[in-house]
């Protein structure tokens, strides 16, 4: 585990591997990827849909008995598509933070711990992927 300082002193705990060996880095630095096998679309109003293809024996299980989707469909709030729509791969969560706290300004505020605990929920639900960005050391 990685402990990771944000702002405001509040302290996050991340698992990163970086060729075998776990490095320490500030958590705001990494690079968020998106799981490539999501697909994803945003409406007129620029609110973003994520579909989730449910599958497994004990989906389909569910999907026949209970009648459930296929496909499941999760729909982000205006900060939500905001900042998915942010994640290329090449910008640092620090960097998204700040687009977001241009647009949204006080809005979004504590902006580093909501944003932190965006990230930390779209790694644990698969959504995302972390890289450390090289360029910071």
């Amino acid at each position: 585990k990685v402990k990771a300082v944000v702002a405001g002193g509040a302290e996050r705990y991340w698992s990163v591997k970086n060729n075998n060996k776990k490095r320490t880095n500030n958590y705001l630095e990494f690079i968020p990827v998106r799981n490539e096998q999501l697909m994803w679309d945003s409406d007129d109003s620029q609110m973003v849909t994520i579909y989730i293809e449910n599958k497994g024996i004990m989906k389909r299980i569910t999907q026949r008995l209970l009648k459930k989707p296929k496909v499941s469909q999760i729909h982000l709030e205006k900060y939500g598509s905001f900042i998915w729509k942010e994640i290329d791969g090449k910008h640092s969560i620090l960097e998204i933070a700040d687009k977001a706290d241009k647009k949204f300004g006080e809005e979004l505020h504590p902006l580093y711990e909501r944003i932190s605990s965006y990230f930390s929920m779209l790694e644990s639900g698969g959504f995302v992927t972390f890289r450390e960005d090289t360029q910071c050391d």
